[in-house]
């Protein structure tokens, strides 16, 4: 058997965070457990630099994790394609620098600004660290589970889903009671708490505004949250 399945949300720039979750999930499942990160990486938090430096070093290591790719991580990637064709003066523009997302402060974890020079900031930021966002996959899918940073359009087959929905949808999703086939795990809305409402799973309790980031355990499609004290099932409301 291919053992539990470990899920991480957004985490949005709290390296102290993540931290802490992987050393729960080694002690619990050993260098080898199988975790799948929900994206959002990046912005809010202080260290979204050191973020994706765990990530690239984790994946170098050949540790079995996936990870999905969250709308700031887009945004990031948009907006870092886009510097060379845009002046200072018109960086306002571009969404990820005039959006409510937080970049100012992943930019600062790399000792940057947004008014620095376009090289000295594609200069700064590590190539590896955009490889690493650029791999990143929009979803997977297990046999009991769904998992995609945002959710799914509901009614549509997943090989018809568009990036848009996977990484930005909310409504119709949220409010969608219907059986998905299987069990949307998903983070991006967040919540007071996790929350499992039978046919999805809502797991961002607020890391990125500075509260728990939370632990998924999967066996099939019975769930667990993981703390420092142990499992605690989570099951539907």
């Amino acid at each position: 058997m291919a053992g539990p399945l470990y899920v991480i949300p957004d985490i949005h720039g709290h390296k102290d965070k993540l931290d802490q979750a992987l050393s729960l999930i080694r002690d619990e499942g050993g260098m080898d457990a199988r975790i799948v990160f929900l994206g959002d990486y990046v912005d809010r938090g202080p260290d979204s630099c050191g973020v994706l430096q765990t990530l690239v070093d984790g994946i170098k290591a050949g540790h079995n994790w996936t990870l999905l790719r969250g709308n700031h991580d887009q945004l990031m990637l948009d907006t870092l394609a886009a510097l060379p064709g845009y002046p200072v003066s018109g960086r306002h523009k571009l969404r990820w620098l005039h959006y409510n997302s937080g970049a100012i402060k992943t930019l600062a974890s790399y000792g940057l600004k947004p008014n620095n020079p376009t090289d000295t900031i594609l200069k700064t930021i590590p190539a590896s660290h955009l490889d690493l966002l650029k791999a990143t996959r929009l979803w997977h899918q297990t046999k009991d589970l769904i998992l995609a940073h945002a959710g799914i359009k509901p009614g549509v087959a997943m090989a018809k889903q568009t990036p848009k929905d996977l990484m930005w949808i909310r409504e119709p999703f949220l409010s969608d009671r219907r059986d998905h086939g299987a069990l949307v795990v998903h983070g991006h809305s967040p919540v007071a708490f996790p929350e499992h409402h039978g046919n999805r799973l809502a797991l961002d309790g607020g890391a990125g505004w500075g509260r728990d980031l939370h632990i998924a355990v999967f066996e099939g499609r019975d769930c667990w949250l993981l703390d420092s004290t142990g499992r605690h099932p989570l099951t539907p409301d």
